[in-house]
């Protein structure tokens, strides 16, 4: 990265920093009642989110920060967000209103009409999205998917079943995945409005990340217009399942960075409580403080690779992996140097541990991270040489 670049990513972290102060103090009641967030949407932090990714060429200006627009559509922008809000508060993150992973795909997959649409709807008004791919007993296997994209009287009609979907009770706006045809090519990503009759989604009892609502969907005769399918314009090898994993690739680093952001708000949460420490204990909390400042560079090495070309998730693959271990170690390492009952005590801290544990089922588990890793490995995509961040 250029000097001019780390100085622009800079000043978007002080800003990000500065206004996730706001958050901080969220954290416990999202934890209690995710729909709490509804009630803090008028915070910068929030405001900023409701529209990221949004370009500019569909109307979107985001409040300058030393001169530069953060429109938030490269991965390389997300990453820097997403560490610093995550590490002020995760759970307004994940909560929060806004494109996320629905944007992406329609990025990748959308015709002009079709964003002017979409972008337009959450330009209006802060709403949230969801992007619905994982489905009961068949995860994401392009090769099990079940839901159904037919014919009707009267046009498009959607059925089946989604689980795991992030935001999917609070959404008004779904990209959901579902099968035309057989085989992989038969696969069809469609813009759904949930307002719709036969749409229905109810939030799983979660334990971490609980702002982010994660659901199960059932879609139940959903009515789709024939202008609402996707990809349309693109070759069937450039729509469903490349969609998908575009759209995965994409994301990953920023899924890394909620991680390496959790890790750091528990090495800050140890260092504030623990301020007399023994020569280990503070050897161990500089281990730490190297390890993450390591992975973030992973983290944003691996933005820039997918910024550069979206095939090349393998390094995101690598970050997701390192960082989502990182967290957890992090706040197992925070409690430890607290001593026993630290998570009964420590509210907060116990909420880190659990958020932290969940971010090994975002995007991916760790064995998902693992093959893909090495498919890279092996095609000569991923360099061998490149030094480890631990």
């Amino acid at each position: 990265m250029s000097r001019t670049e780390d100085r622009r990513l800079a000043a978007l972290a002080g800003r990000m920093r500065e206004w996730g102060e706001d958050l901080r103090p969220l954290a416990l009641e999202i934890d209690r009642d995710p729909e709490a967030v509804r009630h803090h949407l008028h915070l910068p932090a929030l405001r900023y989110l409701s529209a990221m990714g949004i370009p500019a060429e569909y109307g979107h200006t985001p409040e300058p920060v030393d001169g530069h627009r953060f429109h938030g559509v490269t991965a390389l922008e997300r990453v820097v967000v997403m560490e610093e809000l995550a590490a002020a508060e995760v759970g307004a993150l994940v909560a929060a209103p806004g494109p996320w992973l629905a944007g992406v795909a329609v990025g990748l997959l959308a015709d002009h009409k079709q964003k002017e649409w979409f972008y337009g709807r959450l330009l209006a008004e802060p709403l949230w999205t969801c992007f619905a791919l994982t489905e009961p007993d068949r995860g994401s296997d392009a090769a099990a998917l079940r839901t159904s994209l037919t014919a009707g009287p009267d046009g498009l009609l959607l059925n089946g079943e989604k689980r795991y979907v992030g935001n999917a009770a609070r959404a008004r706006l779904a990209v959901v995945f579902a099968r035309s045809a057989p085989g992989p090519l038969g696969i069809t990503a469609v813009l759904v409005d949930t307002a719709e009759p036969g749409y229905r989604a109810e939030p799983l009892d979660m334990i971490g990340l609980r702002g982010a609502r994660i659901s199960a969907i059932t879609l139940d005769g959903v009515a789709v217009p024939e202008d609402r399918v996707l990809g349309r314009h693109l070759p069937a090898t450039r729509r469903g399942v490349w969609a998908f994993v575009q759209t995965f690739n994409v994301l990953r680093p920023g899924v890394a960075a909620i991680a390496v952001g959790i890790a750091r708000a528990a090495l800050e949460y140890a260092t504030a409580q623990r301020r007399t420490l023994t020569a280990d204990e503070r050897h161990r909390l500089d281990v730490l403080g190297r390890r993450i400042a390591a992975t973030r560079s992973l983290v944003r090495q691996a933005a820039a690779a997918v910024d550069a070309r979206g095939s090349d998730g393998h390094l995101a693959s690598a970050a997701k992996l390192r960082a989502a271990r990182l967290a957890e170690e992090a706040t197992l390492t925070a409690a430890g140097l607290l001593g026993p009952g630290a998570r009964l005590a420590h509210p907060l801290l116990d909420k880190l541990a659990r958020d932290a544990r969940a971010t090994e089922f975002l995007e991916g588990t760790a064995n998902m991270q693992r093959l893909n890793l090495f498919q890279g490995l092996l095609g000569g995509r991923v360099d061998r040489a490149r030094p480890r961040p631990d």
